[in-house]
């Protein structure tokens, strides 16, 4: 597989441990209270990084993938 492949797998990696440590810290936050204003900040800055870390590149590595010319060959 193509570098750029490699550099999508390591993208999807990385959008596993952000929504890991999301959970993580959700579950932290709830421990034993009802925080539901701290839950929801907590959520939203996961999504916002996820959206911005991670599936900008992605969609960045897709796009120039598809302008460049196929294989001849």
């Amino acid at each position: 597989m193509g570098k750029r492949f490699k550099t999508i797998g390591i993208y999807i990696l990385a959008s596993a441990i952000v929504w890991a440590a999301v959970i993580l810290g959700t579950s932290a936050a709830l421990r034993g209270t009802e925080c539901y204003g701290k839950i929801q900040n907590i959520l939203v800055g996961g999504l916002i990084a996820h959206l911005i870390l991670i599936w900008g590149p992605i969609v960045a590595l897709y796009n120039r993938k598809n302008k460049e010319p196929a294989d001849q060959g």
